[in-house]
């Protein structure tokens, strides 16, 4: 049986996600609730259902049409949709007269995501870039990761991944090899504190970057730079200080910004950063001399 992954996006002409022109890969799921996620549509590993309600008519012809019995009206114009009931059979997407819901997430081969992926091949080479795979978190769909990484590789396209390394030590120690770059998100120093911005404990995360370097392979370690987390001139320090202890000697930091809240309202979520000022490069200037007085090449 051929491998299939659940993808929401393939983002062509990336320029942020490593070297280079590169495609980007969104896979669905992510062990993770990062409090700010700007792809909160990627934290489940199945089909999602978007309510956009500018669109909305009211017919409330889901309600009743869904097999599942998932969607409720709420009783202020609007509806609710309980994805532990939605199986992503698109019955509502299909039947909505509004097209106020669509859906988020399709099961793609990996010579269907090849295929796109290498429509872009003279980029790639021109320009030193390739094809990252990101998500949620890449390595949550393994096989799927494992075979699309070995088909592009084949191909002779450079490969990265983004990765929370919020995995089992024997998935990453079976993928990350593969990987020409990992680009590791480095979210907090204090294990506490990293739980309580996303919901999990950072132990199996640093285990995973203090293996991945042991064993010599090209990592960027990025730090998305959150105010009222991990945002502090102290936070900098504990950070700095910890890749100073695994032999890390480059950092990316990724300021906050606002770029997903809006998704948040088409799942039927709350989104606790709402009123927080996205940060810009001037604002961390600070921030960023706390690495470089640690002899740790730090950008953006």
């Amino acid at each position: 049986m051929e491998i299939k992954g659940i993808v929401f996006n393939i983002q062509k002409f990336s320029i942020h996600d490593g070297p280079g022109v590169r495609t980007t890969v969104f896979l669905k799921g992510c062990p993770l609730r990062c409090k700010w996620c700007s792809n909160p549509e990627s934290q489940l590993s199945k089909v999602q259902i978007m309510y956009h309600g500018y669109n909305c008519v009211h017919c409330c012809k889901c309600v009743s049409s869904c097999p599942g019995k998932a969607i409720t009206e709420t009783g202020d114009g609007r509806i609710h949709i309980d994805f532990n009931k939605c199986t992503g059979c698109l019955t509502c997407v299909k039947g909505c007269p509004g097209r106020a819901l669509t859906s988020e997430g399709d099961y793609k081969t990996v010579d269907e995501v090849t295929e796109v992926c290498m429509q872009d091949a003279v980029f790639y080479e021109e320009s030193g870039g390739g094809v990252t795979i990101s998500g949620g978190e890449g390595m949550v769909q393994p096989d799927f990761a494992e075979a699309l990484v070995l088909r592009l590789k084949e191909e002779g396209i450079h490969t990265a991944i983004e990765t929370t390394g919020c995995v089992s030590e024997e998935v990453f120690h079976r993928l990350a090899p593969l990987f020409d770059l990992l680009l590791f998100d480095v979210k907090h120093f204090d294990s506490e504190k990293h739980k309580k911005g996303t919901g999990i404990g950072n132990e199996l995360i640093l285990r995973n970057l203090r293996w991945a370097h042991e064993q010599g392979l090209s990592i960027l370690p990025r730090i998305p730079v959150i105010p009222g987390f991990n945002a502090d001139l102290s936070d900098a320090k504990g950070i700095a200080g910890l890749l100073q202890d695994i032999g890390l000697a480059r950092v990316q930091l990724l300021p906050f910004h606002q770029l997903g809240e809006r998704k948040y309202e088409f799942l039927n979520r709350s989104y606790e950063l709402s009123d927080i000022k996205a940060l810009h490069e001037e604002d961390l200037t600070e921030y960023q001399k706390v690495f470089l007085d640690h002899g740790i090449d730090c950008f953006f």
